[in-house]
């Protein structure tokens, strides 16, 4: 069985531009902290191209048994907990060594080699700017609970929040028990946020947050 390291310069565009493509949806969605981020969605853009590449020039159909079992892999990697979901970027990782491996099965080994690459490129240095976009642009969601009902209480800590360069939108505000509850949902920079929560534990008013 012939090698083939031969790979047509508009395969290369296409791997090329469904890393951009992704990463240009991943990059808004991981500006509004949302749990499919950046390098999730480059790489579900980048498997999805690999798998009608190899489907394409081999003539024949992708593997739809390959296809739906690593989907059920990937699946059973992602979690969630009360406040997060976790596993998605593994899960897209499990989906793109899928499409190498039958690229490689298929003789179309450097496809295979360059998408290696970019999987491992997209997983290490994108990994520095989805923390840095998280630092910039953090959301956070508190929910406090005051010592009395004063709906005056809203206001006062809507004015310390802003009073930190930070925006707040109101989720949710009501009454248990004598005590006003109050949730908010914070955005901005993870260093104000961290400064707003130092201030919030001083605050004798705040029963809990």
């Amino acid at each position: 069985m012939p090698f083939n390291f031969t790979l047509p310069t508009e395969d290369l565009i296409k791997v090329a531009l469904a890393v951009l493509c992704g990463g240009l949806l991943g990059i808004e969605r991981q500006y509004k902290n949302k749990t499919a981020g950046f390098r999730t969605m480059i790489l579900i853009c980048l498997g999805s191209t690999m798998y009608t590449l190899v489907a394409q020039r081999t003539g024949v159909g992708v593997n739809i048994n390959i296809v739906t079992g690593i989907g059920f892999i990937g699946a059973g990697v992602i979690f969630k907990d009360n406040i997060s979901v976790n596993g998605l970027t593994t899960a897209a990782v499990i989906w793109v060594s899928a499409a190498i491996g039958m690229a490689i099965g298929t003789n179309n080994y450097l496809l295979a080699i360059i998408s290696s690459l970019l999987t491992i490129f997209v997983l290490w240095l994108f990994h520095y700017l989805e923390d840095y976009m998280d630092k910039v642009h953090h959301n956070k969601q508190y929910s406090f609970v005051f010592a009395d009902s004063e709906f005056d209480n809203v206001a006062f800590i809507e004015g310390i929040i802003k009073s930190h360069h930070l925006e707040s939108f109101r989720v949710q505000v009501n009454k248990h028990d004598g005590n006003l509850l109050l949730m908010l949902k914070v955005t901005g920079h993870k260093k104000n946020i961290a400064k707003l929560d130092r201030e919030f534990l001083a605050i004798a008013r705040i029963k809990s947050f």
